[in-house]
C-alpha cells in the first residue's frame, strides 16, 4: 500500500499546525509521519506531497517518508492525481475535487485527519505513548521513575 497525502490540505486542517509558517508546517508533517506513520495511517509507504517552494521539485524526505514537490505549472494535487493512477494507493485529503479525482483512478481516499495526532480516540498505556515511539531506548521510562525517585522529594 502506498499512501499519498496532500501535505498542505493536512496542515492548514490541523490544529497543531494550522498557525505555524509554511515551513514549519512541512517539518512538523514529516516530522510526525515518520515518526508514526504505522500508527497514524498503517503500513506502507508515504508520499507527501506540497506545491512547489523556492527551488523545490526535488524529492526529499525523512526516513521513510518521501516528500515531493510539484512544479509549476503543475499543482501539488495535480502531481497526486498522477501518481495515484499508478497502482495500489491511498489518499489523504479532504480536498473534496481532488478526492473526486483520484477516487476516479480507483484510489482509496481518507480524510487529512488520519494524520493528526489527536486524532484516534484509542491511546496506549494510560494515554502515554511507548518511548520507542518517539526514539527513547528500552527501560527509559523506568529510568526516568528511578531518578525522579531520587531528585524529587515529596511529589515535587
Amino acid at each position: 500500500m502506498r499512501f499519498l497525502v496532500d501535505g498542505y490540505n493536512v496542515t492548514r486542517s490541523d490544529p497543531a499546525t494550522k498557525d505555524l509558517t509554511l515551513e514549519e508546517q512541512r517539518e512538523a508533517l514529516v516530522a510526525r509521519l515518520a515518526a508514526r506513520r504505522r500508527h497514524l495511517l498503517g503500513d506502507g509507504e508515504v508520499t507527501v506531497v506540497f506545491d512547489g517552494v523556492a527551488g523545490g521539485g526535488a524529492a526529499t524526505g525523512r526516513g521513510a517518508v518521501e516528500v515531493r514537490y510539484a512544479r509549476s505549472p503543475e499543482s501539488a494535487d495535480d502531481l497526486i492525481a498522477r501518481l495515484a493512477a499508478n497502482g495500489d494507493v491511498t489518499v489523504v485529503t479532504s480536498d473534496g475535487g481532488l478526492a473526486r479525482r483520484v477516487e476516479s483512478t480507483g484510489a482509496a481516499v481518507v480524510p487529512s485527519a488520519r494524520c493528526f495526532e489527536g486524532a484516534h480516540g484509542r491511546r496506549r498505556r494510560g494515554g502515554r505513548y511507548p518511548a520507542s515511539t518517539v526514539g527513547l531506548p528500552a527501560g527509559a521510562n523506568e529510568i526516568t521513575r528511578e531518578l525522579k525517585d531520587l531528585w524529587l522529594k515529596d511529589g515535587e
